[in-house]
Parts: C-alpha cells; structure tokens; sequence
C-alpha cells in the first residue's frame, strides 16, 4: 500500500477489525482508484472510466477511507499539473531568457508581436489545463456528495468541502509556478503591460484631444450622444466615436484576461505590480512631458485632468471586468478615505466608483504629485532664476509640497544647488543677492510663515558676509532703480526698497482687514486649523501664526547691523550728489524718505542736511547768477561767463571725508571760481567759500578743423585739455608741472583723451618724459588709428577713476587707527588676547571722544590688516605682538 495510507486523516487502526475479504475489497478499491485517477487526469474521454472511479471511491468512503482518496487524488492532480501545466508553460518563455529589462537587449533581436502572441497562447494553454484539473476535482467532490447521499442524505457539509479541496488545489498551483518561476517572467510581464498601456494611453489621450478640441470649437457633447456606462465597457461617448470605443474596449478585455489568468495561477501580486509600474511610468512620463522646462504656466490641474481621462478609466473598466467594481459606500472595509465624500465629484463620470478604483485615485494622485514635486525641486534654482514669471511653477509646487508634505527634501536640494551653483566665486556679489531676494519672494510663496526659508538664506548669508563688497551692493540694490528685480506689482525703474515698501502697505492693509472681519467664531476657527511648527523651525523666532517674512530684514540681518548699511548709504550718496551736474535729487529724497520708515529719522539725520545742502546750493546759485550785470559776464576772448557755473555748497562737517586732488585750473576758470567765491561771501555773510578744485564735473565743446566734439568730464581732465588750447604740444613733465599733479596721474589722466582721438602721444627726448600733441584734423586721427568723424557727445570718466568720497574701508581704517596704540598697549600687558577681549575691553575703556563703537566684524578686519603689516601674529584665535 501506498505511503499516503499513513496521513494522519486516517485512521489505520480500522484495519485490525476487518475481515481478508474487506481488506482484498479495500485493496482491489484502491488500486482501481488510482488507476482510474491516472486516466481521468491524462484527459481521456472515457466513460466507463469515471464510472469506476465513482464507485471505488464511494467503496473507499464506505470503509472511512476518504482522507486516503483526497490525499492521493491531490498527488497526483500536483505532479500531473507540474508535468504537463507548469513546465509546458515555462517552456514558451525559455527563448527570452536573456531578456533582463525593460528595454530590449542591443544584441537580441526579438519581435514584440511575438512575445505578446507567446504570452497571451501559454496562458490560455495553461488556464485551460487548469480548468480540466478543476473539472476533475469537481467529479471528487461530486463522488463524495452522492456518497453522502446515498449514506445519510445529508449533503450540508458539500460546500465546505469542496472549498477546502479548491483552495488546496489553488495553493498547488501557486507553490509549482512559484518553485520553478524563472527570472525573466516578472521582466516580460512588466515589459507586456508597459507596451499594451501605452498603446491604449495613446489612443486614450487622442480621444481626449479631439474632445476638448471640439469642446474649444463649442460643440455640446451632451447633445451629440450619451455617455454609455455598462459593465466591462468603457465610459467613452459611443455615439462620437463608436469605432474608437470598440478598439479601446477590446484591449481592456485583452488586458483583463491576461490579469484574470495570473489571478488563477496565483501571480495575483505579481500581475497588480506589473500593470501598477506600467501605470505609474506612463503617468510620470507625463508628467515630464506636461511639465518640463516651462516654468511659465501651471500644469497640476492638467495633470490631474489625464488622471481622470486614462488611468483612473482604463483601471474603472479593468476593475468592472475582473469583478472588482464594488461600490465605495457599500464597502465594508471601514477603511474609507476622506476624500471619497461624494463619490460622484470625486470621479467624474463615474456615479458610484469601487472602493479599489478611489485607493488608485489616491495613490495615482499622491505619485503625481511627489513626481511634479521632485521635478520642480531639481529646477527650482532655474525657476527662482525666473522669478516672478515662473509664479505657476512655484504655486504648482505650494501645492505638491502641501499635499506630500517633503519640504525637508526641498531645503536640503535647494541648498546643495545653491553651494554647487551659485555660492562660488566666480558669481558676483549682486548676481547673489539679486537670487537671494528672488529666493525669499518665491519661497515665501510656499512658506509664508518663513520656517524654511531661515534654513535655506543660511548659506547665502553666511557667504555673503565674507565678500568685502556686499554692503555696497545691498545699498545700490535697494535704492538703485535698477538693483532691484522687477515683479508683477512693481513698476520698471523702482528700487528694491519702493518695491518692499509698496509689498508691506498691501500686508498691512490685508492685515487690517482680516482683524477687523475676525470675531470670535472665527478664532475658534482658526485655533481648530492650528498647526505646530515643524522640527526645522527655529524656536527663537516665533511661532509661524506670528511670524512673518521680513525681506529687508533678512537682507539687512547679512550686514549684522543696519549702522553699517546707513554708514555705506551715506557715502554712496555723497558720491552720488558730488557727481551730479544739475539739483535734480527728487529720486535720492524719495529713497531717504523710504529709508526713514525701516531705520528711523535720528540714523539718517546727516543724509537728509546732505540733501538740504543741494537744495540749499540751488537757491544760492540762482541768487548768484541774479547779481550779475551784464556787463560784467565776460572780459576777453577765452573768457568763460559766470553764469555756466553751478557751485555744489555742502556742510562739510555731515559729510564723510572729501578726497580732494590738488589741481590747477585754467587762468580764465580760477578767476571764476574767485569771483564767484566774493559774490557768494557777500550775499552769505560771514560764510566763505573753499573750493574743492578736482570734484565736479565740466562740460566741454573741442572745436577743430574739421569736427566738433562734446564731453562731460572731470575738472582735471578739462585742465588737461584746455592746457592746448594755447600750446599744441606738451612734454609730460612740463604738462604735469602745469596742471599741478605727478607725472603718473597725469599718464593715467590722459589717457583717455588719447583714447578718444584728441591726442597723439609719441617718444620724447628722454624715454621717461613723452610727447602729446593735440590732433586738429580726422586725417591725422585716422593715421593714429584713433577716433571718428562727426560730432559726438561723450562722457569722460568712464574709467575707474579715484572717488570724490573716501571708501568706507579707508574712513573705517583712519577712524580704527586711532585705537591702535590701545590694541599695542594691551598686547604688551597681557601677552596675548582672543579678539571678543580685545573687543570688550576697548568698549571698556575707550569711552572718551571718539567712543569706540565698532562691531566685531570690523575690528576683525582691522586686526588682519595689522597682521598683514606683520605689526601683529594670529596662533589658534589669539593675537600676538611680533617679535
């Protein structure tokens, strides 16, 4: 007997009881079962054949053998199923066994038809053989129920029975296809649902345009046709394209047959996770494709238009095929989203979607969402580039990041792209603040409460604090009508600092109305709506309910102190105002006036008497010019008429340092100059003038020949020129003796009337003294490679000249020189010191005029100097006299 007779379903201990002729029945039963169990499993139409297995089985039954028959019946089903199911099956794949991924391998040519023909033929091959074995499996059952039957009449317990045999069977199945599954099955089902989901996505998405073309040209689709809803259709208008329908339709069932044959081969899992990763490239190849470069539109809602248009259909007449459309609300789960409220708005389309169709809609949504996120995130350096034109890109994002909730993944890519991209040093200190302030607008944007904002300006603003130019490019940034970025609410030409202040009137107005709309229902609402701050908020600015993005703040929290920038503004705009050839200071007064609002009135105090001083200057200058008699205007042939002059008259003591160049002027100017000082004395007693004789700027008309030229320039260059008017040739050394500078100021001053053609310059007797001699006609410019014909109007200077002001490195440096015999004297005591004592104890004891007021910043500064100077050493963070 059979080693099965030992299951511990059955009891052998019946045997001791029986009588040799039931032992020879039993035997004699037995082995006319298997027999006839090896027949009916070899697909043989016999009839007599289940007749005799029939009637051994109910003669095993009789002697309480029925375990013994489902065991060996079970057997023999699993090695039958193994030798002619399983192993005919794996064999069609045997030939794409080099086949590792989704993309076809360079070296194999294999026909995509033929792999879809070879797989749709070895899954019908084998649904088939397993649809017999179940026959057979169901002729046991039927054994067993007329046995019953026959016994008791009782057949309650039939339907448990063959649910337990069924469920075993499937469990065969599943364990010989997964014992002996090869590695390329799982790359060609992936590789199957891939292609047939693109093709249907292609044809899904024409559908699609032609519909909203049509929705464009006005046609009523609602008049056309109805929307056609049966099972196992697709939702699509038959009437507008019924041909369409019926091909679409067609590879749905084909796709639902391939699913519904690896469900009952038990590749349930596999099967779900080969068409979900085919749904979930094509969606973020769409995604890609929507998206892209183009930062200028929002395309979420397109996205989640496709969405609803191909997957989320295609997957509703999969779901109604395979059997799985149960409705959402009549799910018993208990596990219902939030979201599926109303089922019919949360499909459209869809009157009562599943509760597996509303799960895909989530996890499609959620994917859309996190790819266009990543997308965005790897762009966003780009698209703060673009700012404000890239606005949908950024609101597109808001949104994403809302809905995944990742917004540590964009602070920590942001701030890799920003150390990568721009923190280097071949980007200059403007193009980094200009993206600095882009940064925080478009951020504010997804963080308005700034939390992720503080920890992506870090960097920035750690790295802007070591370059030496950034106070002054923050100044010119914020009061320039060209420093600061132009936005969907500012006009061309204003500065970052009217821009800010407009931005802030439109919050505090917002501000205002919201407190005035507030009553308590409202705060009860807005108490149930809050949230913590997350783990990357600092906790020493606040709670994001109060917190709000300070964009001068920020920009002004990189100098460390808005002393330096008023300090820094000041000597711009006296540089500025020096520069000017007219009073026209209408921008500079509105610029301190927005500057009063942010920093006070007491900070820029000195400013505003510089401002006062030109208008102080106008109103002099126009009484002046009232005085003279006319008469009295001119007095010779090169004598030049009082009334071209325009004094600039400041107070010098609310000024920064004045650097002024010692020059001599024409004869005919210097005689100006003093009559213009006596006119002045006498209608300002007991003021007196004192001429800053190399400031300003003179305005020039060079006639020649053959041409005449006009140029705005400095006074030392108009000394320079006007130097030939009587003499037509000059050595350098006499040149510079006349005019009243060293002979290399005088090379790199005139350099630039020898750049405009209006000197030659040529080898002199001496090597180290040359000859410039004025050109009078084009012919002798042209054959000094210089120069053009025609009148011209130029300004002079455009080279870098030295300032009308001193830098505020130079009046910092005289102003910290005074304390370096402290710093010396210190040094000398205490042997050596770290800088924050050096810079306590001069805030301790230098109190007396001047009052030592410095940040540690610049007193740093000033020490590296010394060290430079070798006055001073600097060992592990603490300063040394050198010995």
């Amino acid at each position: 007997m059979d080693q099965s007779t030992t299951s511990s379903f059955c009891n052998l201990g019946i045997l001791d009881s029986l009588s040799n002729d039931s032992i020879c029945e039993i035997l004699r039963s037995y082995n006319g079962f298997c027999a006839a169990t090896q027949t009916l499993l070899a697909a043989v139409d016999d009839l007599s054949a289940r007749r005799d297995f029939v009637a051994y089985v109910h003669s095993l039954c009789k002697h309480g053998l029925d375990s013994l028959v489902r065991d060996h019946f079970l057997r023999v089903l699993e090695e039958t199923f193994e030798r002619n199911g399983a192993s005919r099956f794996w064999r069609h794949f045997e030939p794409y066994s080099n086949v590792t991924g989704l993309n076809k391998n360079d070296d194999l040519e294999i026909d995509e038809d033929e792999i879809l023909s070879v797989l749709h033929s070895a899954l019908e091959e084998i649904y088939l053989e397993k649809g017999y074995q179940e026959k057979c499996l169901l002729m046991l059952v039927h054994a067993f129920q007329s046995y019953k039957k026959q016994v008791s009449g009782n057949t309650r317990d039939l339907d448990a029975e063959r649910n337990h045999l069924t469920t075993k069977y499937q469990w065969i199945v599943s364990s010989v296809l997964t014992a002996t599954l090869p590695r390329n099955f799982r790359v060609i089902l992936h590789w199957y649902f891939k292609r047939t989901l693109e093709e249907l996505s292609t044809r899904m998405d024409e559908e699609l345009q032609d519909h909203e073309s049509q929705s464009k040209d006005g046609m009523d689709l609602d008049e056309k046709g109805k929307i056609c809803n049966k099972v196992g259709e697709m939702d699509v208008d038959e009437c507008y394209n019924e041909s369409r329908y019926s091909e679409n339709n067609k590879l749905v069932n084909s796709i639902g047959k391939v699913v519904l044959h690896l469900r009952s081969l038990g590749f349930t899992s596999m099967a779900e996770d080969a068409y979900a990763s085919a749904i979930f490239l094509l969606l973020k190849a769409k995604v890609y494709d929507l998206a892209g470069d183009d930062f200028r539109s929002s395309v979420l809602q397109s996205i989640q238009s496709w969405i609803q248009a191909v997957p989320l259909k295609f997957l509703h007449a999969l779901l109604v095929y395979l059997g799985d459309s149960v409705s959402y609300e009549s799910s018993s789960s208990g596990l219902k989203s939030p979201l599926a409220l109303q089922p019919s708005s949360f499909c459209p389309g869809i009157d009562s979607p599943s509760e597996g169709l509303v799960r895909w809609k989530l996890r499609l949504e959620y994917f859309a969402y996190e790819t266009l996120q990543d997308l965005r995130i790897s762009k966003l350096f780009e698209i703060i580039v673009d700012y404000p034109e890239s606005s949908p890109a950024i609101e597109d994002l808001k949104l994403c990041l809302e809905y995944t909730g990742q917004h540590s993944k964009l602070v920590d890519s942001f701030i890799s792209s920003l150390r990568y991209r721009l923190l280097t040093a071949g980007a200059s200190t403007n193009d980094i603040l200009h993206q600095y302030v882009s940064t925080i607008k478009a951020l504010r944007t997804i963080d308005p409460a700034g939390v992720f904002l503080e920890a992506v300006g870090e960097p920035i603003r750690d790295y802007l604090r070591g370059r030496r130019d950034t106070i002054k490019c923050i100044v010119t940034m914020l009061t320039d009508g060209t420093g600061g970025n132009s936005s969907a609410s500012g006009n061309p030409g204003d500065s970052l600092l009217e821009e800010l202040n407009r931005d802030e009137e439109i919050q505090e107005d917002v501000g205002i109305d919201d407190d005035f709309n507030t009553d308590d229902r409202q705060a009860w609402i807005n108490a149930a709506r809050w949230q913590p701050d997350p783990v990357e908020a600092d906790p020493l600015k606040g709670s994001r309910n109060q917190r709000k993005v300070d964009i001068l703040g920020m920009i002004v929290g990189i100098i460390g102190s808005k002393d330096q920038l008023v300090h820094e503004y000041r000597t711009m705009l006296a540089e500025k105002l020096l520069n000017k050839s007219d009073y026209d200071i209408d921008s500079e007064i509105r610029t301190l006036e927005l500057l009063k609002i942010h920093f006070g009135e007491s900070s820029l105090q000195k400013c505003e008497i510089m401002l006062n001083d030109l208008l102080g200057s106008k109103r002099t200058n126009t009484n002046i010019e009232a005085t003279i008699s006319q008469s009295s205007q001119t007095s010779g042939e090169n004598a030049i008429s009082m009334d071209t002059i325009s004094a600039t008259i400041i107070s010098s003591n609310f000024w920064p340092p004045i650097q002024d160049e010692p020059v001599n002027l024409p004869e005919s100017v210097d005689k100006l100059l003093t009559e213009y000082a006596t006119r002045f004395h006498e209608t300002k007693t007991p003021r007196k003038l004192q001429w800053k004789k190399s400031l300003g700027t003179v305005k020039l008309e060079l006639q020649f020949d053959d041409r005449i030229m006009q140029f705005t320039v400095a006074p030392v260059h108009a000394s320079i020129i006007m130097q030939f008017q009587d003499q037509k040739s000059w050595t350098s050394k006499n040149l510079a003796a006349a005019i009243g500078i060293p002979v290399d100021a005088l090379s790199r001053r005139i350099h630039f009337w020898i750049s405009k053609g209006i000197i030659s310059e040529s080898a002199g007797v001496d090597t180290s003294d040359h000859v410039y001699t004025i050109m009078e006609s084009m012919a002798e410019t042209s054959k000094n490679g210089a120069g053009s014909s025609g009148i011209q109007e130029l300004l002079g200077g455009d080279e870098e000249e030295e300032r009308s002001v001193s830098s505020v490195e130079n009046q910092l440096l005289k102003e910290m020189t005074v304390y370096e015999k402290f710093i010396m004297g210190m040094l000398t005591n205490f042997g050596s010191m770290a800088l924050d004592r050096i810079h306590n104890t001069l805030k301790m004891f230098c109190i007396a005029d001047p009052p030592y007021d410095k940040s540690l910043q610049q007193l740093q500064s000033f020490l590296s100097g010394l060290v430079s100077e070798e006055k001073l050493e600097l060992r592990d963070g603490m300063y040394f006299l050198k010995k």
